[in-house]
Formats: C-alpha cells, structure tokens, sequence
C-alpha cells in the first residue's frame, strides 16, 4: 500500500538524485530533496522552458498568440513538442490572463497549465462578453451591504470581480473546455444567454453566505475559554473564509456555505452546555483532519500545480463530518461518521 512507504522515514541514499540542468547543458544543483529544487529553481527553469518554447516559433507567427481578446489563434493543442538540439522537450499552452488581453504561453507542468489556461479561459470569455460583463457589475443585488460584511477579507472591487467571474465560470466553462474557435463561439452564445441570471443567483448566496458570516468571528470569542473548540473553530472559519472563496471554491461546495457556517454557530452555544462532548469528538476527528494537512501540505511542496480530487472532495466530506459532529440536527446530504471517514482515507491509500 502506498502508506507503508513514508518517504520522510526513508534513509537518505534510498531516495533519488536529482540534478537540475540549464539551457546550456550546465549542471546548476544537485539534490535528494526534489520539493526543495523546484521551489528554489522552478520560477527560473519555468523562464528558461518558455525562452526555448518562443524560440521554436517563427517570428512571423509569434504576434498571433499576444494581445489576445478573442480566439484567433487556430486550435489549441493539449502538448506540443519542442526540439532543441537533439532533445525533445514536451511543453503544455495555456491562455494566460493579462487582465485587458491573453498571451498563449508554454508550460513545462501540465496541471499548472491547465490551472493558468481555466482563469485564462474565463478571462477571454468575460472580453468577448464585455457589455453584459458591464451590465452585471452596475446590477449585483445589495452589493454596498455585501461589501461591508466582506470588509474583513477584502475590498467591494474584489468581491464584484469574484462574482462576475463565477457567473462566467458557470455559464461558459462547463467540462469539456473548448479547444478551438468554433467551440469558444459556441460556447460563448450559449453563456450569453444565461449570464445575468445566473450574476442574480450567485450574489443571493453569496450574501447569504456573508449575512451569516457577519457576526460570526464575534460569536466564536465565546468559545475562547474552550482552548481545543476555540482554535478548531478558528481554523475552519479561516479555511472557509477566504478573501477568493467565491471564485477559489467549487460553486456545488460554495451552496452549502450557509450550512457550515450555521453549523459553527449551534456549535458555540452547544459548548457551553457540554464542553466535554465537544472535546471528545474533537479526539475523535483529529486524526482525519491530521492526516489531510499532512498530504496538503506534502502535495503543495511537490510543485506550483500540484493537485488531488480526491483530497479536495475528503476536504469537503470533513467539513459534513463537523456538521454530522457538532450540528446534526442541520443533517448532511449523506450520512457521515468518523468510521466511514477513516474507511474512505485508507481507500485512498491503496
């Protein structure tokens, strides 16, 4: 099983040597810790892959992959090869968001591609639809109220852009992505037509979400006597609440918002009754939690675009447990239990 092996316990001569190469052919560093080299090199070796990729291209045809503000650009490719002396390095594009234009850049990680290309993507749609992206801005309901409620995490601007971006996201950027011009205008006629509408029902959520976020870091300080409640409430308020948590979280998780934050509210005034009950299914849930944080923070360190749905969905199946734990009478789409939990996560192992 896949945790048997637990690289950090590994000695050291039983990992790999890695050595980080330039353009040149030079040797740059040499290292067992690969996390550590990307960090350290990776913006650089990312530099240097796109000087070779922009060199592959004729000079003729480089201009039509800058200043982007539709889809002019013929299909665009999943992978390309590019050929630099005897080597073949395979690069991934992606539709990068300049804020007035897209440029076409070459990626040498194909989840960070793919990451760059989606909010490339939302941006080439928001400057193909420029008047209804206008029109949404001057008619989000009650944004002046959202915003102060939002004051904490950040400015009015950002919240109206996240909300826009998420109408555009629903609307156009439906799994598959287009992949060329023909696809892109379809796409883009069929958004048109639901964009206002689904501008309207984002905002309701989102001050939905906001109205029970409001007074909430305030009810939490009356947990402060409860050491363990205090800061896991503290934590999971931080995780939910973002300053991006309407554009960074999926729309299917964002719904249930309300429910979670409700949940930390019944939570609180169940302490006071009955802070050993809290304290023991805390014991109970750490483990999980711990675990989670643990293979986040091991993914994170494995490059810019690393990324596991399958953690993703355990992130949201903790937070139904927390409601199952602590707020059952608000109920969960399914059922949920520290023991389906730990099933799942060693399902995960395998």
């Amino acid at each position: 099983k896949r945790a048997d092996f637990k690289l950090e316990t590994l000695p050291a001569h039983h990992a790999m040597n890695f050595k980080v190469i330039d353009e040149h052919g030079r040797q740059l560093d040499m290292g067992r810790n690969l996390a550590q080299l990307r960090a350290e090199f990776g913006g650089q070796a990312q530099q240097s892959f796109q000087n070779i990729a922009a060199r592959d291209v004729p000079a003729a045809e480089a201009g039509q992959f800058e200043n982007l503000t539709s889809w002019s650009f013929g299909e665009l490719p999943e992978l390309l090869e590019i050929r630099k002396g005897n080597q073949t390095l395979f690069g991934y594009p992606a539709l990068v968001d300049h804020g007035d234009h897209c440029d076409v850049e070459v990626f040498d990680d194909p989840q960070e591609a793919a990451r760059i290309h989606h909010a490339g993507l939302r941006r080439l749609f928001a400057l193909q639809l420029r008047e209804q992206v206008k029109f949404i801005e001057k008619n989000i309901p009650n944004l002046q109220q959202m915003a102060m409620q939002y004051m904490t995490l950040g400015t009015q601007e950002e919240l109206r852009n996240q909300i826009v971006m998420m109408a555009l996201e629903r609307a156009c950027l439906q799994a598959p992505l287009p992949r060329n011009e023909a696809e892109f205008n379809t796409r883009k006629e069929e958004g048109r037509a639901r964009l206002s509408l689904l501008a309207q029902e984002i905002a309701r959520l989102v001050g939905t979400i906001l109205a029970e976020f409001a007074g909430l870091p305030r009810k939490l300080l009356q947990a402060k006597p409860f050491g363990s409640a205090y800061q896991d409430l503290e934590g999971q308020l931080a995780r939910l609440m973002t300053k991006s948590f309407v554009i960074d979280t999926p729309y299917v998780q964002l719904a249930h918002f309300p429910r979670y934050l409700k949940g930390m509210v019944m939570r609180v005034d169940k302490l006071k009754g009955d802070p050993s009950r809290d304290s023991q299914r805390i014991q109970e849930m750490t483990p999980l939690v711990q675990q989670w944080q643990r293979a986040e923070k091991q993914l994170r360190s494995q490059g810019r675009g690393a990324a596991d749905a399958r953690l993703d969905e355990f992130r949201w199946m903790l937070e139904e447990l927390r409601v199952a734990l602590f707020a059952q009478e608000l109920r969960t789409p399914q059922p949920m239990s520290v023991k389906r939990l730990q099933k799942v996560w060693e399902s995960m192992q395998r």
